[in-house]
């Protein structure tokens, strides 16, 4: 934040070239931070101190999604779950990042992966056109079903009680209970990131180059900043205020094929087309986005022993 302008500018921290391939998923917690790639390996990243931890090798297909589990009184990740072409879900330990467990959940590539508020349980997506429901406890699948159309993305709102599915432009609200579908919404184009915020919203991107804000609990757009890209949308990470209250979150950040992230105050669209607060051009073709809450005293160093939690946080 620069106050005499009153502007805000994206500062890049660090960058490694981590992988020999293309990186296909990100995922961010507290300190934490993993990517996964279709060179058959996950690297691990310490955002307090800016260092790379180096690559995990317990894989034999590429790495589809990863999802960091952070328990709510922590503000650092207690697990990492990765997803695989192969149909596997693995779970780590994060102090330090070992392998607890293994197991087959699909026939097919795993599209997406999403661990329940709980961390109890994980539901995925896949290429075998089937919702893999798989318990984090014991460490193996406990229901799958075989869905109409094949899905991409799957998402838990924040309080657990609802999952969405992302199929082509449409996506469906389900009741995380019994998976009893609510409504569906129509994107009109296809979606390929979703991100849920407080309050019922759920803001996904895609093909329409947009960012729709829809409310679940209507099934109705609460706003839209039209043409938020000049190409499609490939991720969207959702921060909220300071200490994480639970208004409804006003800064979203969004990447796309074209190289550049954007970070929006969303309140401002509900009224007009909002100006990108800060930018950034990467003069990468982007391909997922990951966003992270440091604690900017006494940061905890991923793999020791982690201090008690501060008050303090910052945006990243």
């Amino acid at each position: 934040h620069d106050p005499p302008s009153q502007s805000l500018t994206l500062t890049q921290i660090f960058s490694y070239p981590s992988h020999i391939a293309p990186i296909t998923t990100v995922a961010a917690a507290g300190p934490a931070a993993a990517s996964g790639s279709s060179d058959d390996t996950i690297h691990i990243y310490d955002l307090s101190s800016a260092a790379s931890l180096g690559p995990l090798h317990h894989f034999s297909s590429s790495i589809t999604s990863l999802c960091f589990y952070c328990p709510p009184n922590l503000s650092f990740p207690r697990n990492l779950l990765s997803a695989a072409a192969d149909g596997t879900i693995s779970i780590f330990d994060t102090e330090p990042f070992v392998l607890l467990k293994s197991f087959r959940s699909h026939k097919k590539c795993i599209n997406d992966l999403a661990v329940h508020p709980s961390g109890k349980l994980a539901l995925s997506v896949s290429r075998d056109g089937c919702l893999a429901m798989s318990n984090l406890m014991r460490g193996k699948r406990s229901f799958c079903c075989r869905l109409g159309k094949e899905a991409t993305i799957v998402k838990f709102d924040g309080s657990g009680e609802r999952f969405f599915m992302a199929s082509e432009e449409k996506i469906g609200v389900h009741l995380a209970e019994d998976a009893r579908l609510l409504f569906e919404l129509d994107n009109q184009k296809r979606v390929l990131c979703a991100a849920p915020g407080e309050g019922g919203i759920l803001f996904t991107g895609g093909e329409s180059r947009s960012i729709t804000a829809w409310d679940t609990n209507s099934g109705k757009v609460a706003y839209c900043i039209e043409d938020a890209h000049s190409t499609r949308l490939k991720g969207i990470v959702v921060l909220t205020k300071d200490g994480g209250s639970d208004d409804e979150p006003y800064l979203v950040a969004s990447a796309s094929s074209d190289g550049f992230i954007r970070v929006w105050d969303v309140r401002m669209a509900v009224k007009e087309k909002p100006n990108p607060l800060a930018e950034a051009n990467t003069k990468s073709r982007l391909t997922c986005l990951a966003g992270s809450s440091l604690k900017s005293s006494k940061r905890p160093r991923i793999g020791k022993s982690t201090p008690k939690e501060e008050d303090v946080e910052e945006e990243v």
